[in-house]
């Protein structure tokens, strides 16, 4: 594999990064000492230069930090989720401390998420079971979505402002329409149970294994199990991926709530701990998971259906197909869990930073990994 450019965080143990939205050459990570379990949190701002990744600017926190999202309004501005629950604005134009503090979460603060649309809306994700909505202009929330447990991810959709996705400890994915009354369940509009199966699923075989038999076995689901990570794909609207404790990668139409994953990736062999769709390929996304391993995936939705099996009972079309989702590759360079991993938005499409507890940032180019 090519070599990658790297970054150092001694006594800081990453949990996210993020390419800046504005310039290919900045990003930024947040980080946490002894683990994001107890202490301080720094905030790195890397840019990229002819000397590799320098060190612009660091904030430190009183407590762990566990995400954080680049603004879209502001080029130097960024927000990020702290351990005690609080959400900080920090400006690269202002020394140490943060232009904004706002503290509603009772408990960890696990995610953060800007409006890509709107740009003038944020939100966060708590364990303490809420996701809330924010503006850098007021100082409290503008709106709180119960979503009743530990909730790991929140994000909104990259092509409806109204849109707001979260996952959670129970299993389960959840679609809010801020556009709806809050008085219709607090503007929760789809629930997708992940591990559920769909009635009549099946995973495509390119042979059967049992001569004259069925084209594919039946998709029978999976125990629930926490849900880490999602994200909507940049091309296919309404299509969300989904990973967390059991292993496993699904892809969900939220058009169908009760239809199962449209596509499973299976591979990691811990659990997953962040997945980002490309913004330059529909069917590409990328993992990072607790097995130390960042991997490349197609959803199989550009793939040629599966070879028609040997001659026998007819499948019936109108089931719902599981499509295996393929990997295309594996980056192993981390010696820790790997929790954090981004694409870069410009350039060949194909560059990605990834981040893990072995306190080490890693630029590489994600087309060095397709197998040829």
């Amino acid at each position: 594999m090519a070599s990658m450019l790297e970054f150092r965080t001694p006594g800081f143990n990453p949990y996210s990064v993020k390419y800046s939205p504005y310039y290919d050459s900045r990003l930024a990570v947040a980080a946490s000492a002894n683990y994001g379990i107890v202490g301080n949190g720094r905030l790195y701002c890397l840019g990229l230069s002819a000397q590799g990744v320098q060190l612009e600017k660091a904030f430190d926190t009183n407590d762990a930090l566990y995400d954080l999202a680049w603004s879209e309004c502001n080029e130097n501005q960024l927000v990020v989720a702290t351990g005690d629950g609080s959400i900080k604005l920090f400006d690269l134009a202002v020394d140490q401390f943060p232009v904004m503090n706002w503290h509603e979460h009772k408990r960890e603060a696990f995610s953060v998420s800007w409006n890509p649309i709107s740009k003038d809306t944020f939100i966060s994700s708590s364990w303490d079971g809420t996701v809330k909505l924010w503006t850098p202009t007021r100082n409290v929330s503008m709106a709180t979505l119960p979503v009743g447990c530990c909730t790991y991810s929140t994000s909104f959709a990259p092509t409806n402002p109204a849109l707001v996705s979260a996952v959670s400890s129970d299993s389960h994915l959840r679609i809010y329409d801020m556009r709806t009354p809050v008085s219709a369940k607090y503007h929760l509009t789809v629930t997708i149970p992940v591990h559920a199966p769909p009635s009549g699923a099946v995973l495509p075989r390119l042979r059967s294994p049992i001569p004259g038999g069925p084209p594919g076995q039946t998709y029978a689901g999976a125990i629930p199990s926490e849900v880490l990570t999602h994200d909507w794909n940049k091309y296919a609207e309404t299509v969300i991926a989904t990973a967390g404790v059991d292993r496993t990668i699904r892809t969900f139409d939220i058009r169908n709530p009760a239809g199962g994953p449209a596509s499973v990736m299976m591979g990691h062999e811990y659990a997953v701990r962040r997945v980002a769709w490309s913004p330059h390929a529909r069917d590409i996304l990328v993992s990072a998971s607790y097995d130390m391993t960042v991997r490349v995936w197609t959803d199989g939705s550009t793939m040629p259906p599966p070879v028609p099996p040997a001659p026998g009972p007819v499948h019936n079309p109108a089931e719902n197909t599981v499509r295996p989702g393929v990997q295309l590759g594996l980056m192993n360079r981390h010696t820790e869990f790997a929790t954090g991993v981004d694409w870069c938005l410009f350039g060949s499409g194909g560059w990605v930073a990834s981040v893990g507890w072995d306190e080490r940032v890693l630029l590489w180019d994600a087309h060095t990994l397709l197998r040829g």
